[in-house]
Formats: C-alpha cells, sequence, structure tokens
C-alpha cells in the first residue's frame, strides 16, 4: 500500500471512532481487484477496535462470499457492478449467483443481510431480497432540474416500476425532448405529474426572465443570473417561456432570472427533498419482499 492510501486508512479509522455514536454501518476499505488484501484489511480495522461490514466485489471468487459467511458475518457489502449497466445479463448473472449463495435453505429467504452499493436499478431492487441499498444518483437528478414521478395505474401509484424522471427546470436543454420535459408531457400526463406534486405539499413554481448588462446590473432580492447552458435572447425567453428555445437564441451571461414562486422548476432543494419522499415511499412499497430496504 503507498503512503496516501495508509494516510487515508488511518484517517478514515480515526473519523470512525470520533463519530462512532452517529454512525450505525460502515463498510471495509476495500482493494477492488484484490480480494485477498480486502480480506486484510477487514481483519486489519477489526484489530484497531472497528467492525467494518465487508465487501465481496463483482469478479471475484465465490469463496471469498462463502468465507465471509462462514466467518460469521451478518450484513455483507455488493461492489464493484457500478460501471456496469445496471440491468444487462452480466449483473444479473453475477447478483444470481450470489444470492444463490445467500438464499440456499429451503424456504429460500436470505442467511444474511444484504447491502448494494450504487444500486440505481428498480428491477434488480424488487429482483432480489436486499436489506438495504445505496445510490448517489439522486442528488444528481435534483441538480440537473429532475425530479422522479411514480407511474400512476388504477387509481394509485405504482412503485415496482420504473419512474419517469421528470425535467422541470425552466433552464433545462432538455424542453426540447419528449417525454423528459414536464412542457412535452401531453395535458392529461401534466395533469397526473402536477397531481403528485401537489400530494407530496409541491408546486411547480414561476420566474420571469429579463436581460441585463451583467457588468453593471445589480441583482434584487429575489433574482440570480441564469446559469443555464441554452440562454440568449431575452425576448425570446420571455416570448416562449414554457416552450422549448434554440441554444443559439439565448445568452445565460445576460439573462437575469427573477423567482416570482418558489418552486420544484426553479429550486433544487425542493427537487432534492421530492426525491427524497419518492425514494422513502419506494422504501415502504420494497418491505413487502423478504429483504428489508
Amino acid at each position: 500500500m503507498d503512503k496516501n492510501f495508509i494516510d487515508y486508512r488511518d484517517q478514515y479509522i480515526l473519523f470512525i471512532k470520533e463519530n462512532k455514536k452517529f454512525i450505525d454501518h460502515y463498510a471495509n476499505l476495500d482493494i477492488i481487484g484484490d480480494a485477498s488484501k480486502t480480506y486484510e484489511m477487514q481483519k486489519y480495522l477489526e484489530k484497531q477496535g472497528l467492525s467494518p461490514l465487508p465487501v465481496y466485489h463483482f469478479g471475484e471468487d465465490i469463496k471469498w462470499l462463502n468465507k465471509y459467511i462462514a466467518e460469521g458475518y451478518d450484513y455483507i457489502c455488493l461492489g464493484g457492478v457500478v460501471s456496469l449497466a445496471t440491468c444487462n445479463n452480466t449483473a444479473r448473472k453475477f447478483y444470481d449467483e450470489v444470492f444463490s449463495v445467500i438464499c440456499d435453505s429451503k424456504n429460500n429467504l436470505p442467511k444474511v443481510k444484504i447491502h448494494g452499493f450504487g444500486m440505481t436499478s428498480l428491477n434488480l431492487m424488487f429482483r432480489y431480497p436486499w436489506w438495504s441499498v445505496d445510490s448517489t444518483s439522486w442528488v444528481q437528478t435534483g441538480r440537473f432540474g429532475n425530479v422522479y414521478v411514480p407511474k400512476y395505474k388504477r387509481g394509485q401509484y405504482i412503485y415496482n416500476e420504473n419512474s419517469l424522471k421528470v425535467t422541470v427546470s425552466t433552464q433545462s436543454p432538455s424542453q426540447k425532448d419528449d417525454g423528459q420535459h414536464f412542457t412535452t408531457f401531453s395535458p392529461m400526463e401534466q395533469r397526473q405529474i402536477l397531481d403528485y406534486f401537489d400530494s407530496k405539499g409541491f408546486i411547480m413554481g414561476k420566474s420571469e426572465y429579463h436581460k441585463e448588462d451583467r457588468k453593471t446590473y445589480k441583482l434584487k432580492e429575489n433574482e440570480r443570473w441564469a446559469n443555464s447552458v441554452d440562454a440568449d435572447s431575452c425576448r425570446d425567453l420571455i416570448e416562449n417561456i414554457g416552450k422549448y428555445v434554440p441554444p443559439e437564441k439565448l445568452a445565460t451571461k445576460d439573462v437575469v432570472e427573477v423567482v416570482i414562486e418558489p418552486g420544484l422548476s426553479n429550486d433544487y432543494k425542493l427537487r432534492d427533498e421530492l426525491n427524497i419522499i419518492y425514494f422513502l415511499d419506494l422504501k415502504i412499497q420494497c418491505r413487502n419482499g423478504p429483504g428489508r430496504l
């Protein structure tokens, strides 16, 4: 191990010890591509007084998973699959093999708890009995102007199917892409989307725009410089608000956004909040299976 990794390891140990009362679980410092070194690190951290969750990676011999189970670890992490397309045959083959080991009892229920690193596919979440999963994609979703909206069928929201990812930001270049930006959905679909927002206590929000000289103009309390990559003519932006405006007709550096009514379209923190609520609702739906999530 090089000095940088050793320093990182020691800082990790110190951080866990100093913040232990705030942390329920933490994982081993895995060395991807070297199952033996990962195992040695597990034992090293344990000698330092820690109890990290062991990590088994895609591509490792299945004997390492069996070894962790045989040694009595009851909560194990699966990693190394983020680079794969989450629902391709290779990923499924890996998970099928893992869970055939985990669920080899007569009742086919998991004998240990499994955590999935970087698990974003709903199909895979519902296919296997996870105890827990994690992903950072929901943060990126909100920051890029999007929110998750569950499909609506027979009078109820469905969480065991892939959701819609609806772009609501008025500054998004996806306003031209059918089935992505809110404005490209049919009136009936827009109504269903707005009903979902309303059911969770959110509104779309409203912004207006005008063009100013960035060098001389002083922003007012409810104003900010538009930061979209597709902004240029204030007149076109104002006249076409809610419609797609070609990038060549807009110029970010001169456009001021006036937030008339804060909402999902102009506040990423509200988008983050709604996306968190979506995943909390999804978690409740997942509890119907043998895992916990």
